[in-house]
C-alpha cells in the first residue's frame, strides 16, 4: 500500500486497496503483529464508543443488564450442544498448555458465549420468579479468520456485544427475538445511516443450533453483501443440555425458551464502505467523534488573538448543545493540510474562520458529504450549524438507500441470475425452499442466501432452479 498522505486510488476503481488506505490513514485501526489481528486505534475506538453507548442506553431501556463473561471455555463444556460445537470447531483458538504444563481439558478462546453463559443461567434460574432473565455482554470474540481477512470485516478478534436471554414461554422468546432485531435496524439506520433489509436465514445458512436465525443485510459499493446483526430464536435447544430449566407457576418443571443476539465493529466497516469517498472517510453525524472542526485561518499575532477570542466563542455555543467539537490549533501545519486531514477523517463539517470573515460578520462552512460551501452569519451559528448537520445525516442515509436500490435485481431466469451476480448485487429471486437448489446457487456463482425479507412477495412463482412452484422469495448475494 502507499506511504503518501492522502488516498491514491479511486473507491470505483480498486475498492479494496482503497477501503485499506482508509482504515489506516484516517487513524481508524492499524494491523496487529499477529495475522488476522488489528489494533484499534482511537478515533475508530471513538465510533465503537459512540455505537456502544448508544445500544446500550436501548438495551438498559428494555430491561437488559450488562455482565461479564471469561474467555476461556472448556472444550468439554462448548461441546454439549454437539451441532453448535461442530459449526464453529474449524474457528476455534485452543489453549492447550499452562506454562510448559499440558493441561487436559483444553480450553477455547470464546468463540461465542452460548456454552459458557448457558452453563450458568443454570445454575441462576431455578422458578419463574427469575424470569425473564436478560444479560447483555460487550466483549470481543476470537475465530481463527486467516485467509482473506480484512480491517474490521473479518479478523480473528473482534469487538461486539451479545445478549443471551432466557424466558418462560415461547413466545416471550420469539418477541424478544423481535424486539432486538428491530432496535438494531433502528440504530444502524438512524445513526449509521445505513438501510437495511430485515428478515430470516434458511436453514443452510442460520446460526448453528439456533430455531431460526433473523437478520439485517446491507449491500456494499462493491455489490457484495454484509450481515449486520442477527437475533436467534435458540428454543429449547440449548436449555435441554445446559439444563436450563425453572419451576413455573402450577410448581411444573420445565425447560426454559432462550434467545442470542449480536452485533460487531464490523459495522464500521460497513460504514466506511458505504459513505467513504475518493478522499477518504465521511462519518454521519451521529456517529462522528468530531462532528465540527474548527479550523481558525491567521498569519500574524494580532489576527491570531482576533481569530482564536472568536473561534472560542464558536466552540463554546455549539457545546452547549451537546454537538463534540475541536478547534484545530496547531501550528505547524498550514490551513489546507488540515483541510485535507479533516476531509481525510470523515469529519461531518468544517468551519473556517479567518480576520476578513469577522469582518464580514460570517464564517465559512464546508460539508463534508457534497464538499460544498456556504457562508453562515455568526448570529446564525448554532442553528445553522444543528440544521445543516441535520441535513447530511439524512442526505448520507438517502444516497445508501439509492445504492440498494441500484444495487436490487428481481431476477427469475438462471442464466440471467449468474450474469448479474458478476457484476455484484442483491437479487431477489423465487427458490423452493430446498437445500440442494441453494447449493446449487452457490456452486454456480458463490452466492447464498443473505435473507428472506419478512415483506417478501408471497405469489406464486417457479423456483429459479428446479423450477417447482414456490411463495418463497430470498435475497442472494456473495458477501464478506
Amino acid at each position: 500500500m502507499s506511504k503518501e498522505i492522502g488516498i491514491t486510488v479511486k473507491k470505483n476503481e480498486n475498492f479494496s486497496e482503497w477501503y485499506t488506505q482508509v482504515v489506516l490513514k484516517a487513524h481508524l485501526a492499524d494491523y496487529a503483529p499477529v495475522k488476522g489481528l488489528i489494533v484499534l486505534r482511537p478515533y475508530g475506538y471513538s465510533i465503537w464508543e459512540s455505537l456502544k453507548s448508544s445500544l446500550d442506553q436501548k438495551l438498559k431501556a428494555t430491561g437488559h443488564e450488562n455482565g461479564f463473561l471469561p474467555v476461556l471455555i472448556p472444550e468439554s463444556l462448548l461441546s454439549k450442544e454437539s451441532d453448535h460445537f461442530a459449526g464453529f470447531t474449524p474457528e476455534v483458538f485452543w489453549v492447550t498448555h499452562s506454562g510448559e504444563t499440558e493441561i487436559g481439558d483444553r480450553l477455547a478462546l470464546r468463540p461465542t458465549s452460548e456454552a459458557l453463559a448457558y452453563s450458568m443461567y443454570s445454575k441462576w434460574v431455578k422458578s419463574w420468579r427469575d424470569l425473564p432473565l436478560k444479560i447483555n455482554f460487550w466483549n470481543t470474540a476470537l475465530r481463527a479468520e486467516i485467509k482473506a481477512t480484512k480491517p474490521f470485516l473479518r479478523t480473528s478478534e473482534f469487538l461486539w456485544q451479545e445478549g443471551h436471554t432466557v424466558h418462560a414461554t415461547k413466545e416471550e422468546a420469539e418477541q424478544e427475538v423481535m424486539s432486538i432485531l428491530e432496535m438494531y435496524k433502528k440504530t444502524v439506520e438512524e445513526e449509521l445511516a445505513i438501510p437495511v433489509i430485515t428478515g430470516k436465514k434458511s436453514e443452510k445458512e442460520k446460526f448453528v443450533g439456533a430455531v431460526y436465525t433473523t437478520t439485517m443485510e446491507s449491500i456494499m459499493p462493491d455489490g457484495k453483501a454484509l450481515q449486520m446483526g442477527t437475533s436467534h430464536f435458540l428454543g429449547q435447544n440449548f436449555s435441554k443440555p445446559f439444563d436450563v430449566k425453572f419451576l413455573d407457576k402450577q410448581n411444573v418443571e420445565t425447560f426454559a425458551w432462550q434467545t442470542s443476539w449480536g452485533v460487531s465493529w464490523r459495522l464500521i466497516g460497513a460504514l466506511i464502505m458505504i459513505h467513504g469517498d475518493d478522499k477518504g472517510l465521511v462519518l454521519p453525524p451521529r456517529v462522528a467523534p468530531i462532528q465540527v472542526v474548527i479550523v481558525p485561518i491567521y498569519y500574524s499575532p494580532q489576527d491570531m488573538e482576533l481569530v482564536l477570542s472568536k473561534v472560542s466563542e464558536i466552540k463554546q455555543a455549539l457545546t452547549k448543545h451537546n454537538l463534540r467539537v475541536h478547534m484545530d490549533v496547531r501550528d505547524e501545519v498550514t490551513p489546507g493540510y488540515k483541510f485535507h486531514d479533516w476531509e481525510m477523517k470523515g469529519v461531518p463539517l468544517r468551519v473556517e474562520i479567518g480576520p476578513k470573515d469577522i469582518a464580514k460578520g460570517k464564517m465559512v462552512l464546508v460539508r463534508r458529504d457534497s464538499l460544498k460551501k456556504s457562508d453562515l452569519t455568526f448570529e446564525d451559528a448554532e442553528n445553522g450549524i444543528l440544521s445543516m448537520l441535520d441535513e447530511i445525516q439524512q442526505n448520507l442515509f438517502e444516497n445508501a438507500k439509492s445504492l440498494l436500490r441500484e444495487k436490487t435485481r428481481e431476477i427469475t431466469d438462471f442464466d440471467e441470475f449468474k450474469s448479474e451476480m458478476e457484476k455484484g448485487a442483491f437479487i431477489y429471486s423465487p427458490w423452493c425452499g430446498q437445500t440442494k437448489c441453494e447449493e446449487t446457487i452457490k456452486e454456480s456463482t458463490g452466492a447464498d442466501i443473505r435473507v428472506i425479507p419478512f415483506d417478501a412477495k408471497m405469489q406464486d412463482s417457479k423456483c429459479i432452479i428446479c423450477k417447482n412452484q414456490t411463495t418463497i422469495h430470498a435475497i442472494f448475494a456473495r458477501s464478506y
